[in-house]
């Protein structure tokens, strides 16, 4: 049993924020993930679109595609136009060899929005988040009925934020919709990492490690900043260099026998937190937990 060490490009190239990190470029994000020793990256979306031109750019520096961002839109789509909408992705993924496909339901979300504060997000009734689980487990059967596994990624400014929210949709859901488990997140909505993680182990499929900075939090709850506020202002940032105990969270990851991904994913403004730097910092740090929950990581 081992896990592998994956990266987002986002501390390079930040897709919702492209100004804040003009004068990097993918090219380099993926030469510096390789030189500290990641051996994947999530699909970013200033990298090649076509599955064999992504193949080739992905094999340059010798990096597996360790899963990527799926926009959902199945409040507002049928099933069939979801499936269509999404298929490319899908069948891109699979030639590949990712683990899975990262879906987070976008249609209504304020995560991308500067002028709307997070905590006016949108909000579904635990018998409507079931209901949408329900959408959502036809989607991940046909997914994974192809090959891709599907593993929801609760976000914040979105209707999947908050703990009880990630009970309902797991409640509401059949197994096939697993979880991208994202401690960073997690926190920021005011949940409680480890036990949502014990909870639910059995659905973990991908996992995100991410920080968070607990003064800038409350400062975007307090006074009403939207997320990407909180993305400039550096509320979130990489293992090891903010407020969550990652040792606890390696250490239930051993006990459930996880095989699969673990990947930082810390956007931040990189005037503030060099992408290198921290992106190295946050690679140590998963190390040493690792190895100290005996949970060996493939190089």
């Amino acid at each position: 049993m081992s896990v592998r060490v994956g990266i987002s490009p986002i501390a390079w190239q930040n897709d919702d924020l492209p100004d804040i990190t003009s004068e990097f470029t993918m090219e380099q994000a993926l030469k510096e993930a390789r030189e500290i020793g990641y051996t994947g990256v999530e699909r970013g979306q200033r990298m090649p679109q076509d599955t064999e031109s992504l193949r080739v750019y992905l094999d340059r520096y010798q990096l597996a595609l360790c899963g990527g961002w799926c926009s959902g839109n199945l409040l507002v789509n049928d099933i069939e136009t979801e499936k269509a909408a999404i298929k490319q992705q899908v069948e891109q993924f699979i030639a590949l060899g990712a683990p899975c496909i990262v879906y987070a339901e976008c249609s209504n979300t304020v995560q991308g929005q500067l002028g709307t504060p997070v905590n006016n997000r949108p909000r579904l009734s635990s018998d409507e988040i079931k209901s949408y689980g329900r959408k959502l487990s036809e989607i991940a059967k046909w997914t994974t009925d192809l090959g891709m596994p599907l593993a929801y990624h609760h976000h914040m400014g979105s209707i999947i934020e908050a703990e009880a929210e990630v009970d309902a949709l797991m409640d509401g859901s059949s197994e096939q919709v697993t979880l991208c488990f994202d401690s960073g997140h997690l926190l920021f909505g005011g949940g409680d990492v480890m036990a949502t993680l014990n909870r639910w182990a059995n659905r973990v499929h991908h996992v995100h490690f991410k920080d968070i900075r607990p003064d800038i939090v409350a400062d975007v709850r307090e006074n009403d900043r939207s997320f990407l506020d909180a993305v400039i202002a550096g509320a979130f940032t990489v293992p090891g260099d903010g407020c969550i105990d990652f040792q606890a969270i390696a250490n239930v990851l051993k006990g459930m026998n996880y095989e699969g991904w673990i990947v930082v994913e810390a956007e931040q403004d990189p005037a503030k937190a060099p992408p290198f730097e921290y992106s190295k910092m946050g690679y140590e740090h998963i190390l040493n937990v690792c190895d100290r929950a005996g949970l060996p990581v493939s190089q």
